[in-house]
């Protein structure tokens, strides 16, 4: 576990599945972190809808709503048509915005210099919160890791510290445990010599779907 053989099995089993991707394919992912490509203001707003979509939901329902939902907002659609979509008032608020300033905001993004500043300035838009943060930052394009439940537990099994499984949270990050992730993460790009984000989102994937065996005996989703 943890050795390159046992993470390209991981890839080719969720390949071989069809559960190879994101709000985009296991490719474009990638690709993507490792040559990254500044959005249009279009593409940062739907990239900052998936992310607000995502949460709570399936990725198979997130990607189908999202879709519908990027079609309307092409065609013109106001906030309610958009929540006749999805009646979630909050997160289609939080959508509609983003949309309606989506040239100021991509501006402004893309004008901040470090992590930190992209990361503080990104939890600042409507329904974005710190985990999510993360993920919208790897769907823009920087190489970083989502710290979800699944990482987290990921990150115990890896130091070998199964009383953590407790503290696992997705609403508080624990900070032994995000050092548990950050050495996980940080072997695993020595091993495989593929972005962090890369390996984040097949771990993520891989854990979600019940293909690491130790997680299930560590713990209950």
């Amino acid at each position: 576990m943890f050795d390159k053989k046992w993470f390209f099995e991981l890839e080719k089993t969720l390949r071989e599945r069809g559960l190879d991707s994101d709000s985009k394919s296991f490719d474009e992912i990638r690709d993507m972190l490792a040559t990254p490509k500044r959005l249009s203001p279009d593409c940062f707003a739907f990239e900052c809808a998936y992310v607000i979509l995502a949460g709570g939901f399936s990725q198979k329902t997130a990607k189908k709503i999202h879709s519908v939902i990027c079609e309307k907002l092409l065609s013109g659609a106001n906030v309610d048509d958009l929540f006749n979509v999805f009646h979630n008032k909050n997160k289609i608020n939080a959508i509609y915005k983003i949309w309606q300033n989506r040239k100021e905001l991509c501006v402004e993004y893309y004008n901040q210099k470090t992590l930190d500043d992209k990361l503080n300035f990104i939890q600042k838009l409507p329904h974005i919160g710190k985990i999510t943060a993360n993920h919208l930052a790897r769907n823009l394009g920087v190489d970083i890791v989502k710290y979800d439940i699944w990482i987290q537990r990921l990150g115990v099994v890896y130091a070998g510290k199964p009383e953590f499984f407790m503290r696992v949270d997705n609403g508080k990050l624990n900070t032994e445990i995000k050092k548990y992730c950050d050495d996980m993460f940080s072997h695993m790009v020595c091993v495989t010599g593929l972005p962090r984000g890369y390996i984040d989102v097949v771990l993520w994937k891989s854990a979600q779907n019940g293909l690491i065996e130790e997680l299930k005996n560590g713990c209950k989703n």
